[in-house]
């Protein structure tokens, strides 16, 4: 019981570290055509935790704003990886956890969730 109360414990040690790394990421992730001035974390639970303390590859969470947009994004360890989802349908699966890993990881999902955001954006125009 000890042991993978343990192992729980280093699971959402390593999970909030991921999600706190992409939070610093996501602040320096602006450039061009992904303009970016105020970005916030927020932690959340997981609608589709069933049991307190998170199971072992269970989900943890947070609220990403991200300028006027805010996303939330989970994640989860699966082996190595950090494996995650995103907006309305985007998912991410990364191993390497280094600065530059997960800025290009914070611009992907920039790039995708402003794509996402004009999309919806020009439906609207299309049907008005």
């Amino acid at each position: 019981m000890r042991a993978t109360a343990e192992l729980r414990q280093s699971e959402v040690r390593a999970c909030e570290a991921f999600l706190n790394a992409l939070y610093q990421a996501f602040r320096h992730a602006n450039g061009p055509g992904l303009p970016l001035n105020n970005v916030s974390l927020d932690w959340a639970e997981d609608p589709a935790n069933r049991m307190r303390p998170v199971p072992l590859g269970g989900w943890h969470a947070a609220w990403f704003r991200l300028g006027l947009c805010e996303v939330y994004v989970r994640l989860r360890r699966d082996g190595g990886r950090f494996v995650g989802e995103y907006g309305p349908r985007a998912s991410f699966s990364q191993e390497g956890v280094s600065e530059e890993e997960l800025l290009v990881l914070a611009r992907r999902m920039l790039r995708e969730l402003v794509a996402e955001q004009e999309g919806k954006m020009q439906d609207r125009g299309a049907v008005n």
